[in-house]
């Protein structure tokens, strides 16, 4: 996932110890690649801050490695094929 333009961690007020939801990416179940996904990010106080993230799975053939858990995994289930 990437950050919209303008946008980054400082200005989202992130620091990376909050719990994050991702709303969206069971689109990659339905063979679609969404072209960004809602995230809720959580901070240890009980705030959220809320932002549209950018996918940045560019292909086909990223879309499948995401989808069998990463490259390796999609490589070793080929090969059992």
């Amino acid at each position: 996932l990437q950050f919209p333009a303008g946008d980054s961690y400082e200005s989202l007020g992130l620091d990376g110890t909050e719990t994050y939801d991702i709303a969206g990416v069971e689109e990659f179940n339905n063979g679609i690649i969404p072209k960004t996904v809602h995230v809720t990010a959580t901070h240890s106080d009980g705030s959220t801050t809320e932002f549209d993230a950018v996918v940045r799975i560019d292909t086909p053939g990223e879309a499948d490695y995401y989808r069998n858990g990463g490259i390796l995994q999609y490589v070793l289930r080929n090969l059992m094929k």
